[in-house]
């Protein structure tokens, strides 16, 4: 089963930037051969190629759900999203991604979200989020061995 982590944020925003620092991690670390890791940042319609090869994608991104900063989450992306999304002035968004993948009914789709403590013009991870950062890593690698082994994933 070929697995992509995609990291989604802007790195200019402090903790909106959260999912691009867990996947450069996630880079340097050695996983397994069907995993292939990608920094998307914004640019989501430049991930369709591998987005279209993939049998499940992982996307981690910051999420504001109204917790504590740093909280983690798992959601299946169908209920962050609808994929009639339009697409925007400025380019695609990622649902309209995902739809134009063929991923319409998102199956396969699972967001592991950070509640940020910050999104503001800067570079620096907030404290609170910089200190999650092992624990999205875990989350990360749990869904990877989730879907390796054919595990039935529940959200947490």
């Amino acid at each position: 089963m070929r697995s992509l982590v995609l990291g989604i944020g802007n790195l200019l925003l402090c903790d909106e930037g959260v999912g691009v620092h867990v996947a450069r991690l996630l880079q340097q670390e050695v996983l397994l051969e069907d995993v292939v890791i990608l920094d998307v940042g914004t640019a989501f319609l430049d991930a369709l190629p591998e987005i279209e090869k993939a049998d499940r994608v992982i996307i981690v991104d910051a999420m504001q759900a109204d917790h504590a900063p740093g909280s983690i989450y798992r959601v299946p992306f169908d209920e962050c999203v609808k994929p009639e999304c339009i697409a925007s002035l400025h380019g695609f968004d990622l649902s309209r991604t995902l739809f134009l993948a063929g991923r319409d009914t998102l199956p396969d789709v699972v967001v592991i979200g950070v509640e940020p403590a910050r999104i503001d013009w800067g570079v620096d991870l907030s404290p609170e989020v910089q200190k999650m950062v092992p624990s999205v890593l875990d989350a990360v690698k749990a869904e990877i061995a989730r879907e390796q082994t054919g595990a039935a994933a529940c959200s947490e």
